[in-house]
């Protein structure tokens, strides 16, 4: 069935908690394993009912946020997931209290009992009500970036289609693009500042009423961070001081080089190449069918899967107004169906983005017949190990998307991947700080954001401009207002990503291999068990940190 055709229907909530509530005193008073084991398929079944509708909804409203009906239906979830969350724990509360416990724990596997006990201790009824508030401030936040129409060269353009002239190999023009861009948060600075205020003091308020000290925690184990702990992320962070960022500032030397200029500012810093960033050939539909090409012979299992997308037409790529300026691939259980959303704009981010996104809808594709939903998807920073690395298996075919400039196109990614770990861990401690000291005003906030900034990536110059010399660069990461804590994910998963990459050129296929392995296996390991499936060494190892630097370091070195 085509997406389009996809039946949505709001759920009804009473009906769901009168069900839920039903199965649930089931399972309390299961008189045996199998009573016990057919309760918990029904509150599966129910479960993966409302998030079918979910997802469903929260396409479509991404696609057009403009459209009044899923507008509404978005604000109805805001508040109807809240409530789902607080049932779905009493499920966990019955699962860890059953006498059958360890025989559910055979069936299921320990990572549902971890996820149980973690989410158990993020909710109570008594912030009920502030989570919904939660989900709306985060929607405000949504809705503002979608909005944007910021006028530039006589057209008027959504943030990504203005983030492609940011690439321009004319400096003037990536300048003024640059501008534009940062003259819409500029203007709408003090909206971004007021909704992230709430949002960090209302997640205080949440953390202190559920008996944390702050929310750090609290964010921590909502993302069932179950093997790994923030004084590992702090050693993860110092190790990156102490390897990658001076040998991205080698590279940034190489760079300005490279462009010819005597130093680098803001807006060049995303321009690798003299002649730009190689672009690939073909608009939207020449990309998809080489990217069905790609993998048709990269292996049957790809093969099998982008059929299938295909077939149900279970991919957006097209930016365009009133769209959501993101990416990303959501789940729809009922359909057992990824969805690849994306917002292509003519540069290299379409090949990325595309592959990315392939990746995390190749895991679940792999993963979608797991009987317990929590095995869909595993923790985040797992799942951008899928996106990431298939990525860089996606190399040999970039002549297909790249033509002649297939070698630049691998040298722009594979430096780029590595430019971007400074910052992704920049947003990390500043979060980590923002957490300890909610009661800063958004001044200090911004001021704060300026200083770590310094710290990651020192060679930034921001040539005069106000808004991010005053420290406002982290109002564009929807992450921050959005998803706290997540955003390190990315960084854990590069990591990984390289380690892939770096055994590619010695075993693809045993790399390859272990990759679908990790897809395969899904959410039903911890992040750090995972790894070892993988044959992918700890990230919170100083030595893996500093192997991987310098192997990218070289090979970008030996290329340009």
């Amino acid at each position: 069935m085509k997406f389009s055709q996809f039946v949505y229907k709001r759920p009804n909530l009473n009906e769901i908690q009168n069900e839920l509530k039903e199965k649930i005193e089931e399972l309390k008073k299961a008189k045996n394993l199998q009573t016990a084991r057919e309760s918990v398929r029904k509150i599966n079944r129910i479960r993966d009912s409302f998030s079918t509708a979910s997802s469903i909804c929260m396409i479509r409203f991404c696609m057009n946020t403009k459209d009044e009906f899923y507008k509404k239906e978005k604000d109805y979830f805001d508040s109807a997931s809240p409530v789902m969350s607080g049932l779905v724990n009493d499920y966990y509360e019955a699962l860890l209290n059953s006498q059958f416990r360890d025989d559910l724990e055979k069936d299921y596997g320990k990572q549902l009992l971890n996820i149980a006990h973690l989410a158990i201790k993020t909710f109570k009824s008594e912030v009920l009500e502030d989570l919904i508030q939660e989900n709306k401030l985060a929607t405000q936040y949504a809705e503002l970036i979608s909005s944007a129409q910021i006028e530039f060269n006589g057209k008027r353009l959504t943030i990504p289609q203005l983030r492609a002239f940011m690439l321009s190999s004319d400096r003037n023009v990536r300048k003024q693009a640059a501008e534009a861009l940062y003259s819409f948060f500029s203007s709408n600075q003090e909206r971004s500042d007021e909704i992230y205020d709430q949002l960090v003091k209302l997640r205080t308020k949440i953390a202190h009423k559920l008996g944390y000290d702050s929310f750090t925690q609290l964010g921590y184990d909502r993302l069932s961070r179950s093997d790994y702990d923030s004084k590992m992320v702090k050693t993860l962070r110092e190790a990156i001081k102490k390897h990658i960022i001076p040998a991205v500032a080698k590279l940034r030397e190489r760079q300005a080089i490279q462009l010819g200029l005597e130093k680098l500012k803001y807006y060049d810093l995303s321009v690798l190449l003299k002649e730009g960033n190689p672009k690939p050939t073909g608009d939207e539909d020449e990309i998809v069918s080489k990217t069905k090409q790609m993998y048709g012979e990269m292996s049957s299992e790809t093969a099998e899967f982008f059929i299938f997308m295909l077939e149900n037409e279970l991919l957006d790529l097209k930016s365009r107004d009133g769209k959501y300026p993101g990416g990303f691939c959501d789940f729809i259980p009922d359909y057992k169906s990824p969805f690849i959303f994306a917002n292509f704009n003519g540069t290299e981010h379409d090949v990325e983005v595309l592959t990315h996104e392939a990746g995390h809808a190749f895991q679940v594709y792999r993963s979608r017949n797991y009987e317990v939903p929590e095995y869909h998807w595993p923790t985040l920073e797992a799942c951008e190990i899928h996106s990431m690395s298939m990525e860089f298996f996606a190399w040999p075919w970039m002549e297909y998307f790249y033509g002649d400039q297939a070698e630049k196109a691998k040298v722009v990614h594979l430096w780029a991947a590595l430019n971007f770990i400074p910052y992704g861990t920049c947003v990390d401690e500043f979060q980590h700080c923002v957490y300890e000291k909610p009661s800063m005003t958004p001044k200090e906030r911004r001021r704060l954001w300026r200083e770590i900034e310094k710290t990651y990536m020192p060679e930034i110059d921001y040539d005069g401009n106000k808004f991010l010399e005053d420290g406002g660069r982290w109002h564009q990461q929807g992450h921050i207002f959005e998803n706290p804590f997540y955003y390190i994910d990315y960084v854990l998963a590069q990591i990984c990503a390289f380690q892939f990459w770096i055994r590619s050129f010695k075993d693809r296929e045993g790399a390859f291999r272990d990759y679908v392995n990790l897809c395969d296996l899904g959410g039903s390991l911890p992040f750090t068990q995972l790894l070892t499936m993988a044959k992918l060494s700890s990230v919170f190892e100083e030595e893996t940190i500093k192997s991987v630097s310098e192997h990218v370091l070289n090979w970008i070195s030996s290329k340009t």
